[in-house]
């Protein structure tokens, strides 16, 4: 199937006809988002709710008082959303990063081009392109497209790239073939996570229920094989 920018917007038009705005990334602060972003790795949001509210509770959701927490302290609070101890770790790093490089002042490291803060976030221990970008995305509000596991595996079954196209190879895609807009990188992201986690399974996916099985090649190679 060939790509182009027609056929990225006709599957968006479906997600979201079908799964409505998805409203993400859910937090009260920007800080917040950026926290989300480091515990949501490899693990379900619920999770990463939990460890979000006994923060909250704990009163060290606020990226100074994590700089004076302990990192045990923070590991504790982070239970639910595992590997805890390291998620504490890359928790501080960041905290101390946004402390000490710009003053704890998140609008000051936002207002940074956008290449340079990315190759910033990179050089942090524990902060890989997928954190990186979301919280360039979803707290700076940065126009770069989130890629995860989701989206290669959707564009993958849709016959447009191979399932082990890298994480460059298709956000170059997505910037190729969508204009440069925030909001549109936001929604989309957020729907095909709705869409991978709901019907586009890695193992079983639920084909009969999924709103673009048209164009699914995964789909028309399984029922040629039965």
């Amino acid at each position: 199937m060939l790509a182009d920018s027609e056929f990225f917007y006709q599957i968006y038009e479906m997600l979201l006809a079908h799964f409505g705005p998805r409203g993400w990334w859910p937090g009260e602060s920007t800080w917040e988002i950026m926290v989300g972003a480091v515990l949501t790795q490899a693990v379900a949001w619920k999770n990463v709710e939990k460890a979000i509210l006994n923060l909250k509770r704990a009163g060290l959701l606020e990226l100074e008082a994590m700089c004076r927490a302990e990192e045990g302290k923070i590991a504790e609070l982070i239970k639910p959303a595992l590997y805890h101890r390291q998620k504490a770790r890359k928790l501080k790093n960041l905290a101390g990063y946004v402390k000490e490089r710009y003053g704890g002042n998140l609008e000051l490291m936002f207002s940074q081009e956008t290449k340079n803060l990315r190759g910033e976030l990179l050089s942090l221990w524990g902060i890989g392109k997928e954190t990186a970008d979301s919280i360039l995305l979803y707290a700076g509000e940065k126009p770069v497209f989130v890629i995860d596991a989701y989206t290669i595996r959707i564009f993958s079954r849709l016959g447009i790239v191979d399932q082990n196209t890298s994480y460059d190879m298709m956000q170059e895609l997505m910037h190729r073939f969508l204009p440069s807009e925030v909001e549109l990188y936001n929604e989309y992201h957020a729907l095909l996570v709705a869409l991978g986690a709901n019907y586009c399974k890695k193992n079983n996916p639920i084909c009969n229920l999924c709103p673009i099985n048209n164009f699914c090649n995964y789909l028309k190679i399984q029922k040629e094989n039965k």
